[in-house]
């Protein structure tokens, strides 16, 4: 029975599921390797790519969902100190600041070992929910970051502070 589970498992590729979650958003997505899978999307505040890799040896699928937005470069120390006050509030996945390219992103790896097709597809579904979800809410902080040349506490605290309902 686990020689059976094994192969199966070894059948299924996890980003057939995500191109099954994004197809069902209606979203145009490009297969840019095997094993990895990016696309473009609008959301209510701003645009984001979405990256999926796969790593097949651990089982593990990386996503990132990552800003159109660029951290000025004097701005980057309290971006990086408020990412550490946001992270401490997150259940699953965080916010990262690459070096090399400024562009803040929320980023969450899951282990898939021995999970099934259909529960594959709801995981990557709640995945980019729950991504897209932090990554509104915070796009006016990182907005902030990105094009303020002087930052004060009183508009840093009113961007970071958290709001009822929607504009």
């Amino acid at each position: 029975m686990t020689t059976q589970l094994e192969t199966y498992e070894d059948d299924i590729h996890p980003l057939d599921s995500v191109e099954d979650v994004l197809s069902a958003n209606n979203w145009t997505f490009e297969r840019m390797a095997e094993d990895e899978l990016a696309v473009d999307i609008m959301g209510r505040s701003g645009s984001y790519k979405l990256l999926f890799i796969w790593q097949g040896e651990m089982h593990a699928l990386q996503f990132c969902a990552q800003f159109d937005l660029q951290i000025a470069g004097n701005n980057i120390k309290i971006a990086r100190e408020v990412l550490l006050e946001l992270n401490e509030s997150l259940w699953m996945g965080h916010f990262d600041l690459p070096a090399k390219n400024t562009r803040p992103a929320f980023r969450h790896t899951c282990l898939l070992r021995g999970s099934s097709p259909a529960l594959i597809t709801e995981l990557i579904d709640d995945m980019v929910d729950i991504a897209l979800a932090q990554c509104e809410r915070h796009y006016p902080l990182f907005t902030l970051l990105a094009s303020a040349n002087d930052i004060n506490d009183a508009a840093l605290s009113l961007a970071m502070m958290e709001t009822a309902g929607e504009s």
